[in-house]
């Protein structure tokens, strides 16, 4: 049995092997900076519904204060 290998098959798959190594960093960097991505998404959505919770509870004080005053004025 023939033990050589052809040289176009080792070249194919050292080219390869060189291709998935250098396009590794890259990619870990774009996982980094899609994970970064999406936590700042997620923290500009958690404020916008505090800033919405918070919005109601000025309402129901407000109006609570009005009723009180109102009440006393009568």
């Amino acid at each position: 049995m023939n033990d050589i290998v052809n040289a176009q098959i080792t070249d194919a798959v050292t080219q390869t092997n060189v291709k998935v190594l250098g396009e590794g960093p890259a990619q870990a960097v774009a996982m980094a900076l899609q994970s970064h991505s999406h936590a700042t998404g997620l923290a500009m959505e958690n404020a916008s519904l505090v800033q919405g919770n918070m919005q109601q509870v000025v309402n129901t004080s407000t109006s609570k204060l009005v009723a009180l005053i109102t009440a006393q004025a009568g």
